[in-house]
């Protein structure tokens, strides 16, 4: 692919992004699932990925799960003691925070509406949303399970929620309209290109703080 048609490329899928919906995976366990997750969150827009996880350490990403899409969104890591303030100033800005945990308040997943600004928070792979998580929730939802089973592989559970969202905001014609102002596409555009020569050139081996914010509070 030439630079040209590279370029292109980035313009057209920044026109498409969807930065009021986003996802949250608290304290992951599996730097394989949030790998997973990292490409399906890139497949359908969401540009911004956050993450806590135990001990607060950084986790590693599989380009070989990946398949790059690590490259066209922004990973912030959230660092310990600042997952509550997070939430709570995402509220402020206008986020909906939509947490997957099976309790009597809980809806079916296709109920709410993604249009709207949108965090979704997966749990772990062990014991699901921690409890002042959920304390934070504005809705609380379940995937319907029919089997013995009662619950999906969290990169699989995310998969399924997300191009529920997907598919409302395509109805609504939100990828037809670009969602991020010509001026921040811009930006994001130059530093991608910027990280994107640096990671080629160093085939991909590039530090892990140089693809990812910390966030605290």
């Amino acid at each position: 692919m030439s630079t040209e048609q590279r370029l292109a490329r980035v313009d057209d899928i920044l026109s498409r992004k969807q930065p009021r919906l986003q996802v949250m995976l608290d304290n992951v366990h599996s730097s394989q699932n949030l790998s997973a997750i990292i490409r399906t969150s890139d497949a359908v827009g969401v540009l911004d990925i956050y993450y806590s996880s135990k001990d607060n350490e950084a986790l590693r990403i599989h380009k070989t799960i990946t398949q790059g899409a690590h490259r066209w969104t922004h990973r912030h890591r959230i660092s310990e003691g600042s997952t509550i303030k997070f939430l709570q100033q995402k509220k402020q800005d206008g986020f909906q925070i939509v947490v997957t945990h099976l309790e009597k308040r809980a809806v079916n997943y296709r109920e709410v509406d993604y249009t709207k600004p949108t965090l979704i928070i997966m749990g772990n792979e062990k014991e699901g949303v921690s409890p002042e998580v959920i304390a934070e929730a504005t809705d609380v939802i379940v995937i319907p399970m029919q089997g013995m089973v009662q619950s999906l592989n969290v990169s699989v559970a995310t998969a399924l929620i997300l191009y529920e969202a997907q598919r409302q905001r395509e109805n609504s014609s939100m990828y037809a309209i670009p969602q991020i102002s010509l001026e921040k596409r811009e930006a994001i555009k130059a530093a991608w290109v910027y990280r994107d020569t640096i990671a080629r050139r160093s085939k991909g081996d590039i530090a892990l703080e140089f693809q990812e914010e910390i966030i605290t509070f």
